[in-house]
């Protein structure tokens, strides 16, 4: 694995985060904090949607970065066809859902006040439009991840986090409707499954011995599925597990309480770009030295989990100390004391979330993604049972300890897992 690999991935996660730091007070200050905290839902929701691919994205990675180290390499157009045609119809499966949900009256469920419900519903339907490409676009960005092509990925992705906290910016200069907000969201997935198109079959041009054009295949279909299928599992169950609490924060309390939870909870999180830009290039690079070369991958990923967890164990310590003095830097008006108690609590978590993404990943390598699927659902009714209850005694605050006991679950079990 090459260095620049994740130099290229961590400048694609964070340099996003730079726009955010410049834009969010702006955005805070401009909407208020009930109508940021339903711009932060749409985030949230747009972000799941990547869990309509099925799974067969991550998929598509583990199949193709094998059929490499295999040197059977005409059987990838096939595989690119196959997952294309199955993550189409799931996204617009997923719009046509929320689209359904739009018009059932979602407003009823979530404590806004001053906003309209034809104004969340049309925001809705805005996001239902995004959710084929949110699908699609994970196929083509798993193939590129299996070619290692970091770079492009990481150039799509500085664009998309761009208009993702630029896009609601500039249109808060004219405007601070729900709908105008969300199209510049929906607008950038869009081109984002065009360059990620792209991208993937320069890398067919690259590769000597290969077509770009592809069929169908119901036996690749069936492969992707035995591993995607437990994929699909986790990436429904995932970000539940990972999304829920603002959710229920929003339900519970309010929305405009959803705002003194995400921030805290996003400036903490976001220091997981760091396991992230190791654990999406570990993923495909183990899977191939398991095939090409089987007696260099454990040293491989233990030197690599070793750093992770060094580098994450300093970047938490000083997080808990500094969000005292960072979080009021940055948000200069309207910050809730309860913000900076909920972002120290929540370090602990992400020091957890650390290690068990990278037992993840080697799980993942390992075709092994029925596991990893299955502790999911051991882990979601714990999980919602300990958020409600600790929401309604302690409040946000609770809301942050139900995260840090799952993310230690998590990565107990996800290291007793990996030894299998």
């Amino acid at each position: 694995m090459r260095l620049s690999h994740i130099g290229w991935n961590l400048a694609g996660l964070s340099l996003p985060l730079l726009v955010a730091a410049v834009t969010v007070p702006h955005l805070i200050a401009k909407l208020g904090n009930e109508r940021f905290g339903l711009l932060a839902l749409a985030w949230g929701l747009i972000g799941y949607a990547g869990a309509l691919d099925l799974g067969i994205g991550r998929a598509l990675t583990q199949m193709v970065a094998r059929l490499r180290g295999d040197g059977n390499v005409s059987v990838i157009p096939d595989a690119l066809a196959t997952a294309r045609r199955i993550t189409l119809i799931a996204g617009l499966v997923g719009g046509v859902a929320i689209t359904l949900v739009a018009f059932v009256g979602v407003s009823a469920w979530i404590g806004a006040k001053a906003t309209s419900p034809a104004e969340i519903r049309n925001a809705m339907l805005l996001l239902a439009i995004a959710l084929p490409a949110q699908a699609m676009s994970a196929t083509f960005r798993g193939l590129n991840e299996a070619y290692l092509n970091f770079k492009g990925i990481s150039l799509v992705r500085v664009g998309l986090g761009i208009v993702n906290f630029g896009g609601p910016y500039l249109v808060t200069l004219y405007t601070t409707q729900l709908p105008w907000l969300v199209a510049t969201l929906v607008v950038s997935r869009l081109l984002a499954l065009m360059i990620y198109r792209r991208l993937a079959y320069m890398c067919f041009d690259e590769q000597p011995g290969i077509q770009r054009k592809g069929i169908y295949s119901p036996p690749i279909a069936r492969s992707l599925f035995s591993f995607g299928g437990w994929i699909t599992v986790s990436s429904v169950v995932g970000p539940i597990l990972t999304q829920a609490d603002r959710f229920m924060v929003a339900s519970v309390l309010s929305a405009a309480m959803v705002t003194i939870y995400v921030l805290p909870y996003e400036v903490v999180v976001q220091s997981l770009i760091l396991v992230g830009a190791v654990s999406s290039v570990i993923f495909p690079t183990l899977s191939r030295l398991m095939h090409e070369q089987p007696d260099r991958w454990q040293a491989y990923f233990r030197r690599w989990l070793l750093a992770v967890a060094a580098m994450m164990l300093v970047v938490c310590a000083l997080l808990a100390l500094l969000l005292p003095m960072l979080l009021p830097l940055w948000i200069k008006t309207n910050l809730q004391p309860e913000s900076i108690v909920v972002g120290q609590i929540l370090c602990l978590g992400v020091f957890a979330n650390a290690i068990g993404t990278m037992y993840y990943a080697l799980l993942h390598a390992k075709g092994r993604s029925d596991l990893t699927a299955k502790l999911h659902l051991i882990e979601l009714p714990i999980f919602i049972g300990a958020l409600v209850i600790l929401l309604n005694q302690y409040g946000i605050e609770g809301a942050a300890w139900a995260w840090v006991g799952r993310a230690v679950f998590d990565a107990i079990f996800l290291k007793i897992l990996s030894r299998s």
